[in-house]
């Protein structure tokens, strides 16, 4: 990903932030037999307060990315979307893409089948925790020969990134007025290309430009 110093995110506790809103991310690995691109859910690592990660891929997919060999990149897209040229005011412009996104680049570790376990334990509860009747990984009718053989056929990894690349592309080039505008287009539905989450984003580096400048006042 090209970096844009006006674009670049440095911030870790919002790379974080980001991270675990948009856990759904594109795993890519460079092999003999040419890129290889897989999707997969991941979690940051609960005993860390970095950009570390855990996950897993399914079997043979570690063996297709030589998963533990070789350094692999891991795209997180946040909220993204197309930004009208009308939304600009009466001047001339063109239209652009706004998005968030973050690379993680490293070579992954390898995890035991127990905290291949734990993972696949987190993940599960992670995305039932928000349901009206969570169903936990170790609930009936699920039993421990099941879930067993759910963890072989998958392989757990860390991922601890050695290169980080993060962009927040959100018309911070443009005049307040005009990004308040576009925000407000953003959150009001009336267009196919309303996205309140794209909005939101928007809205929090808005804010944080204008305490920065607050604060050179």
């Amino acid at each position: 990903m090209r970096q844009n110093p006006s674009f670049a995110m440095t911030d870790v506790t919002e790379m974080r932030r980001l991270i675990d809103a948009h856990p759904w991310v594109t795993i890519v690995s460079d092999t003999e037999a040419g890129l290889v691109a897989s999707h997969y859910a991941v979690l940051l690592d609960p005993t860390r307060d970095d950009l570390t990660i855990v996950g897993h891929v399914g079997r043979p997919d570690d063996l297709i990315h030589g998963l533990g060999q070789s350094e692999l990149l891991v795209i997180v897209q946040g909220p993204h979307g197309y930004i009208s040229p009308g939304w600009y005011g009466d001047g001339p412009a063109v239209p652009t893409w706004n998005f968030v996104s973050v690379h993680l680049r490293g070579v992954p570790e390898i995890l035991t089948p127990e905290e291949n376990l734990e993972v696949l334990e987190r993940l599960v509860d992670r995305f039932e925790s928000g349901l009206p009747e969570p169903r936990p990984m170790w609930q009936a009718p699920n039993d421990e020969e099941f879930v067993r053989r759910l963890e072989k056929g998958t392989v757990g990894f860390r991922l601890t990134p050695t290169h980080v690349t993060a962009k927040r592309k959100l018309n911070q080039n443009r005049p307040d007025e005009v990004v308040d505008t576009i925000i407000d287009r953003l959150d009001a539905g009336a267009s196919p290309y309303a996205d309140p989450r794209l909005a939101d984003e928007m809205r929090r580096s808005r804010d944080a430009m204008r305490r920065a400048r607050e604060g050179q006042g």
